[in-house]
């Protein structure tokens, strides 16, 4: 399977970070669609779904395993195997878009909205850091997304995040360049 792309990011407004994957998978929209909406799809790759109510409007809480925190929020899209988004946090959006290439291969584009620098006044370097952080977040959980299709859900008992570290001083460099 070819490595997953690096993410963009841009600035959609002071305080905000987008970040953006486009994913080409080699597998049926009908495969990857249970990955990114139940709770056995979400844990084998991103979190731990402790409510997941499949619909507009549902409620979900998100246990980022290895965290300590709940992200609680709600469903605001869900247009069936082509289109799901998460708000989360009050200020996290995760949306996930769908598009079936042949029978075999689907595209998703990724979008992740949200709020950065923690405090007011936030510093140039705290706000970098933090794009750099999520940009590696994301690309790696994507990989795992990628294993766990191919029949290997990551196991979090075992899992380190080691990879992390290597991802963001993938994306410092590339913004050196």
């Amino acid at each position: 399977m070819p490595p997953v792309s690096h993410g963009t990011s841009d600035s959609p407004g002071e305080g905000r970070l987008r970040i953006r994957f486009e994913l080409h998978l080699p597998y049926a929209y009908e495969a990857l669609w249970p990955a990114l909406t139940t709770r056995d799809g979400l844990r084998g790759w991103l979190a731990e779904a402790e409510v997941l109510e499949r619909r507009l409007g549902g409620e979900v809480a998100l246990h980022r395993l290895g965290s300590p925190t709940v992200e609680t929020g709600r469903v605001t899209a869900w247009d069936v195997e082509r289109v799901v988004e998460y708000t989360v946090g009050g200020q996290e959006r995760i949306r996930f878009h769908l598009e079936p290439v042949g029978t075999d291969s689907t595209v998703i584009r990724f979008v992740n909205e949200r709020r950065v620098g923690g405090r007011a006044g936030a510093q140039e370097a705290e706000a970098e850091a933090e794009r750099l952080d999520h940009l590696a977040v994301w690309h790696e959980h994507f990989e795992l997304l990628e294993s766990a299709l191919a029949g290997q859900p990551v196991d979090w008992v075992v899992w380190t995040g080691a990879r992390r570290d290597g991802l963001r001083a993938q994306y410092a460099a590339l913004t050196r360049a």
